[in-house]
């Protein structure tokens, strides 16, 4: 049978750091209140001439380096992003261009902080159904660019970043030990979309003077609602595709999951009753980076020796939308 395995991956984050001491200059907060709520020290900015492509660029190219993979390769390039360059054309297509990807279709998807695991499963489904062979997918945002620097309920919570992944068909069953996609899940609800939004700027709220002075291009969120939500789901979502897999959490090497806020990861993996060391956190240096946080934590992860081959990894997300999902791959 035809599987779908993770050739090759790559990340970047902008060089601007931006501590919490620096928020307490900027905002009503502290290092304190910060770090006990959400688990972030720091976070990383993008600077004034980088955009989500540019980001999402060096990722791409530090993927296909790593996979011994040349852009010409490419089927296709799938930019999971909800802070794109515009609104049109797709940021998958200035990365195309920018890579010399000739030939390779390209479209972004928009499922936020779940956006990775989107792709993933879209990616997977193209590869199993011999659509494509050869496909990039990359979660890059520039959140920094949508937060409200002035409420410091959001501003704290938000960091800039990109991760990228080269997944190339490949002959073998990973239920039965071969390295590639097991099993995956994506869900939604669109009845509480108004959760996490940035509610102007798009045909709903066109851009207007009344708008920008209302502050609706900005991002909103209520948290106490979206914490709930986001930990039941997430462990429903867990549960389900290790169900599919025959799997028991124990098995996992590691679980990479969206780097939201330490109290939810911390919520998650007590009730599917994992190990401290199974779960990959990384967000007391990046923040939330929505689509990007999976595959940056991912690769910081490999680069560390956490993952090796044969190892089961499960990804985990939960986003605006609402959205979750979960994918469990058997590492190449």
């Amino acid at each position: 049978m035809t599987a779908t395995v993770i050739a090759g991956i790559g990340a970047y984050a902008p060089a601007r750091v931006l501590t919490n001491h620096e928020l307490e200059q900027m905002v009503d907060t502290s290092d304190e209140w910060i770090t006990t709520r959400t688990g972030i020290r720091e976070r990383r900015i993008a600077g004034p001439d980088e955009a989500t492509s540019d980001l999402a660029l060096k990722a791409a190219r530090a993927a296909l380096d790593h996979a011994g993979v040349p852009a010409t390769d490419l089927d296709l390039v799938l930019v999971a992003t909800a802070t794109p360059d515009m609104l049109f054309p797709a940021t998958a297509c200035l990365v195309q261009h920018q890579l010399g990807a000739v030939g390779a279709a390209a479209f972004d998807l928009s499922a936020a902080c779940s956006g990775f695991i989107y792709g993933l499963s879209v990616a997977d489904g193209f590869i199993r159904s011999g659509t494509y062979d050869t496909i990039l997918l990359v979660g890059a945002e520039t959140m920094s660019r949508v937060v409200d620097w002035e409420d410091r309920a959001t501003c704290v919570l938000f960091g800039d970043g990109a991760g990228a992944a080269v997944l190339k068909a490949t002959d073998g069953d990973p239920r039965d030990g071969a390295p590639g996609v097991i099993a995956s899940r994506i869900y939604s609800d669109g009845s509480a979309w108004d959760f996490i939004c940035q509610p102007g700027g798009g045909s709903r709220l066109p851009p207007s003077p009344d708008l920008v002075d209302r502050r609706l291009q900005f991002l909103q969120m209520r948290g106490n609602e979206t914490f709930k939500v986001a930990v039941r789901n997430m462990e429903r979502a867990a549960r389900e595709v290790l169900d599919d897999a025959g799997i028991k959490p124990e098995a996992l090497k590691v679980v990479v999951p969206h780097q939201a806020n330490i109290r939810i990861l911390n919520a998650v993996g007590e009730r599917l009753g994992l190990a401290e060391s199974q779960v990959v956190v990384n967000l007391d240096a990046y923040g939330n980076t929505s689509a990007a946080s999976i595959p940056l934590a991912l690769q910081e992860a490999v680069e560390r020796g956490r993952v090796e081959a044969g190892d089961l990894v499960l990804f985990l997300a939960f986003g605006s939308g609402l959205t979750w999902g979960a994918a469990l791959v058997r590492w190449g």
